[in-house]
């Protein structure tokens, strides 16, 4: 039964997660963490975090983890565990397979429409709304901790936080050079 819950999460997943990784991290932690709780927020986050620095996109690294952590807290083997990962990763990738074969098919034939294009310009903005709502459903006290209970934590956070905005916004960094950053930077600054 958790693998029929695990596909059909991360199919519907994958088919309402426009805009790619980031823009399903929201929905994710919807499914994942809040409604079926098969993880933490905690191991939501490190998941995220993880999914960012390894290679390929983020939904499906996250599916990948997510599967095999619930198969495995639910008391099944590793082997079986790995199974969970093949299902939610096949899952998040199925929805996307088809829509794209279908877009192609319909692109090909109506991309001069101005219904079309008007399509794609309202996905823009709804896009950009995704990554700002997963944006900040990570912005949790189990990520910055608060002013209350640890201020020099919360502080070390928020000055994190806006580093890496201003490095990869106005100054260019490449993201990976400002993980790196910032990592040692917390390094240094928590010890």
């Amino acid at each position: 039964m958790i693998y029929l819950l695990l596909f059909f999460s991360f199919f519907k997943i994958g088919l309402f997660g426009f805009g790619g990784g980031y823009a399903m991290i929201s929905l994710i932690q919807g499914e994942v963490v809040s409604r079926y709780h098969w993880i933490s927020t905690q191991e939501f986050t490190d998941i995220v975090a993880i999914s960012q620095m390894t290679p390929g996109p983020i939904g499906i690294n996250s599916a990948t983890y997510v599967g095999y952590r619930a198969i495995l807290n639910a008391g099944y083997s590793p082997t079986m565990a790995i199974l969970g990962s093949a299902t939610a990763t096949l899952a998040v990738v199925l929805p996307s397979f088809l829509l794209m074969i279908l877009v192609i098919k319909v692109l090909q034939r109506y991309m001069q429409s101005p219904v079309t294009r008007n399509i794609f310009e309202a996905l823009r903005p709804t896009i950009v709304g995704l990554i700002a709502a997963a944006a900040l459903l990570l912005m949790t006290p189990e990520n910055f901790s608060s002013p209350d209970v640890n201020p020099w934590q919360f502080g070390i956070s928020v000055f994190l936080f806006a580093a890496a905005f201003a490095g990869t916004h106005f100054f260019k960094i490449n993201p990976i050079r400002m993980i790196l950053f910032c990592g040692f930077a917390g390094l240094v600054l928590y010890l």
